[in-house]
């Protein structure tokens, strides 16, 4: 059984409510704005109509005033919620790579990279217009239509019942159709991501489907993933449309029922609903000015439902990647190690979940301090994972190990990894190095003089290499991953140096130059090497070999 981890949820918050409150008011303040300047040019017009000019200007001055006050809102709410949504997304992001980060890469059960790359960088894109517009819209759209209806009441109630009348039809039409368009960007998003993992997995393999004569085979199923992509793409426009269709065609009727009524009002054809009065020119012209603007937040609102669609779906997508459960990292104290530590492994048991056979059962092994030592056994032997246990990326079944006084968990940031596949990043030599992390130059400069680098950063200087190291030869690029694996500040300087066969694929003359440099740079570390390379073995102070995994050790 996995161990599970809590994780808290916050799946629907948005950051600081103040912040967010704020930004969410202002487009609301903004539309009631709307009542003062639909006031000024209902009275300008009546003037007009009665033969009095004198209070035009201030009206008009003052319609322009407020215009430009509501311009102003509209602008700042904008600003203030993009930012507060981007923050927000950032937020989650950290969260989701975290949790990813937080679970052991022997975890067999691991999302593919290429799906958690698209829900991350990708499809997690889709929140920002969901907090950005979609939730200042629905305040806006809960508040300003019943502040018109009470305003409107006291002139007309014929009026204001037009418009009630049609109102509650439009968020129960909308709310249906908001339920399967969630449901429908969910499953795009889910198509998505799975296109994304199959490409990334099969440009990896393209080497192999090249030789085995499966591109043809390869294309056709990028094609079908194309078009299962394209339906339900279409499927949530077909949606969105629907939910424009339903919104303009209740607000036109809505507002046609409303100048229909104030019109033969005023001319005397039907007159009731003005509570036992008749409505002045300027008092019909006003409500048939609010009248539109009653239904504009709900219009704005089908504009972005499918934003609410697709950012609750992004958001949920998100939260599956932080509450996934999973083989967790192991954690511990973190010990600062002075010297390089033994290395005891006693009674080591380790199984993947769901294998006939364990990798390790009753494993007892003992490195000494300083010592360097190779690790030999068949493909699939279990050489990878043993240094996977003793960098702390796994938890054993049973048994333990111990570096030092520490635990693997504990002694991890004296640990130096050099994998076989190290990734290189387009950029300069030190930002490869340094990946981010706040580094001194001079710590920089002796991790490539430890690899035996200086040509190389003299040559480079401060260009960029290619990604994946072009522009660097096969042996330089696994020098410049023990440059990386070598660069520490002094808190944490690195005593043990795990290496995954970084001789293989290279010729015999450069693995001999890459075998030098990991040994001068182990100097004085304990260093353990997985190879099949036995020229490397030799070199070491100490050759291993592994049992293969026994079918009866399952028991």
């Amino acid at each position: 059984m996995r161990p599970s981890r809590s994780v808290h949820k916050e799946h629907h918050h948005s950051g600081n409510p103040a912040k967010r409150g704020g930004a969410d008011v202002l487009p609301t303040v903004s539309g009631l704005l709307w009542i003062a300047q639909a006031a000024c040019i209902a009275m300008a017009i009546g003037g007009i109509a009665a033969g009095d000019f004198s209070r035009l200007a201030p009206l008009a001055a003052g319609v322009f005033a407020v215009g430009a006050l509501r311009a102003f809102l509209d602008s700042w709410g904008t600003r203030l919620s993009f930012a507060a949504a981007r923050r927000r997304l950032h937020q989650l992001r950290a969260n989701a790579i975290s949790a990813l980060t937080a679970q052991s890469p022997l975890d067999r059960g691991r999302q593919e990279s290429g799906a958690a790359a698209s829900i991350i960088a990708e499809q997690a894109e889709a929140i920002v217009p969901y907090l950005a517009r979609f939730r200042p819209i629905r305040l806006k759209a809960a508040v300003v239509p019943l502040v018109f209806f009470f305003t409107i009441l006291p002139l007309s109630w014929a009026a204001a019942l037009a418009l009630l009348i049609c109102l509650p039809v439009i968020p129960v039409f909308m709310a249906l159709i908001g339920w399967r368009a969630e449901a429908t960007s969910r499953t795009q998003m889910v198509e998505l991501g799975t296109m994304n993992a199959f490409l990334l997995d099969r440009l990896r393999g393209l080497a192999t489907i090249r030789g085995l004569g499966a591109v043809e085979a390869t294309a056709q199923r990028i094609h079908t993933h194309a078009e299962q992509l394209r339906e339900k793409t279409m499927a949530v426009l077909r949606i969105a449309f629907m939910t424009s269709a339903v919104m303009e065609l209740f607000s036109a009727l809505g507002v046609a029922m409303v100048a229909v009524y104030v019109g033969f009002h005023l001319l005397g054809e039907l007159p009731f609903g003005a509570w036992g009065g008749q409505l002045t020119l300027t008092q019909g012209m006003f409500i048939l000015l609010l009248a539109p603007n009653f239904f504009e937040p709900w219009r704005e609102m089908s504009a972005v439902w499918h934003d609410r669609a697709a950012g609750e779906a992004a958001m949920k997508a998100l939260a599956m990647q932080t509450d996934a459960q999973g083989q967790p990292l192991p954690t511990g104290p973190v010990s600062a190690l002075g010297a390089a530590p033994a290395i005891a492994i006693d009674g080591l048991a380790f199984s993947h979940d769901g294998a006939p056979a364990p990798v390790f059962h009753d494993l007892n092994l003992q490195i000494a301090a300083g010592e360097h030592v190779a690790i030999l056994a068949p493909s699939g032997g279990g050489k990878s994972t043993l240094l996977a246990l003793i960098a702390g990326l796994a938890s054993p079944t049973a048994g333990r190990i111990s570096i030092g006084d520490a635990t693997p968990a504990g002694a991890r940031a004296s640990i130096a990894w050099v994998g076989q596949n190290a990734h290189m990043f387009a950029g300069s030599l030190q930002q490869n190095i340094t990946l981010g992390r706040p580094m001194a130059q001079c710590t920089v400069d002796a991790a490539l003089k430890q690899a035996q680098l200086g040509r190389v950063a003299a040559l480079h200087g401060h260009g960029a290499i290619g990604e994946d190291g072009v522009g660097l030869s096969g042996g330089e690029v696994l020098r410049l991953s023990l440059a990386r694996a070598l660069a520490r500040e002094d808190t944490h300087p690195a005593q043990i140096i795990l290496a995954d066969e970084p001789t293989a694929h290279l010729d015999p003359i450069t693995a001999a130059d890459v075998t030098d440099s990991l040994i001068k740079a182990a100097q004085g570390k304990t260093l353990v090497v997985a190879t099949h390379d036995p020229l490397l073995a030799q070199r070491m102070g100490r050759t291993i070999r592994l049992a293969p995994p026994r079918l009866e050790d399952a028991a």
